[in-house]
């Protein structure tokens, strides 16, 4: 529905007095909206959403449901972009969020462009998203680590503290990003990468396991590994082993891992 400044079957625990919300923005049925938020015209709030005090929610940006944006965070501010020439770039976020402290999130840079941001999504204080970035489901992001343009992060990866991460690249799914990593390379599905720059160690295993994966999926992803980053062969070499390994080859994780490293474009850690 259109939002007017407090709509009257809102209540002040629904909507504090002191929140601003600018004339536009839309506002689903049992949203929170705290002291001092700040809300923009151009901003649509699903059902059962969470606006913390002192946070703020602005530019095109369209959040689904049961999203909870903590205090001092901002989702949607105007991309740090060099190359931005004006319009409307846009934001888009599924449910089940949790954006925390200090949190950043831009929207794209181009015009009809849109940062996209999945579902069930944990964002710990400090973390920033920027520009054109693309992230899947059960991400966690642990806090004073930064995506730049044009990242994209597949389900259940992990970015640890401090982590960053160069512009274009991806994190596979099930795969981390180790604390204070500087992450130049893509990291494969299901990998860990760590150091200065990031290098590929070993298997998620703690992270498979949390996640639900058998023991025998975690078993073809040693195989895995050990095919790409323990043999004398390149990555290429590698791959084509994998693809030639008919017990392998056609397993779920080898398919994903293929086509991850078909698709690179700033080459795999």
């Amino acid at each position: 529905m259109d939002n007017a400044q407090h709509p009257s079957h809102y209540t002040p625990a629904r909507i504090h007095p002191t929140a601003i919300i600018e004339p536009g923005a839309r506002i689903g049925e049992h949203t929170t909206i705290g002291a001092y938020a700040y809300i923009g015209a151009q901003v649509t709030l699903g059902e059962h959403n969470h606006v913390h005090h002192h946070a703020t929610v602005e530019g095109k940006v369209t959040l689904g449901t049961h999203n909870h944006v903590y205090p001092y965070a901002l989702i949607g501010g105007k991309t740090h972009d060099l190359k931005y020439r004006g319009g409307t770039p846009g934001l888009l976020i599924g449910n089940h969020n949790e954006f925390r402290e200090y949190t950043t999130v831009h929207p794209a840079t181009d015009d009809g462009n849109f940062t996209r941001i999945g579902n069930h999504n944990h964002l710990l204080a400090y973390s920033h998203i920027a520009h054109d970035c693309q992230l899947g489901d059960h991400i966690v992001m642990s806090g004073h680590n930064a995506l730049a343009g044009h990242v994209h992060v597949h389900d259940h990866a992990v970015i640890a503290w401090g982590a960053g991460v160069h512009q274009y690249c991806r994190i596979g799914t099930h795969a981390m990003a180790s604390a204070c990593s500087k992450n130049v390379k893509d990291i494969p599905p299901y990998m860990i990468a760590e150091g200065n720059p990031a290098r590929v160690r070993a298997i998620n295993k703690v992270g498979l396991e949390r996640n639900g994966l058998p023991p025998e999926t975690i078993e073809r992803v040693k195989k895995l590994f050990r095919i790409l980053y323990l043999g004398k062969l390149n990555h290429t070499q590698a791959v084509e082993k994998i693809a030639a390994t008919p017990e392998l080859a056609t397993t779920p994780e080898a398919q994903t891992l293929l086509g991850f490293c078909h698709d690179t474009r700033r080459g795999i850690a």
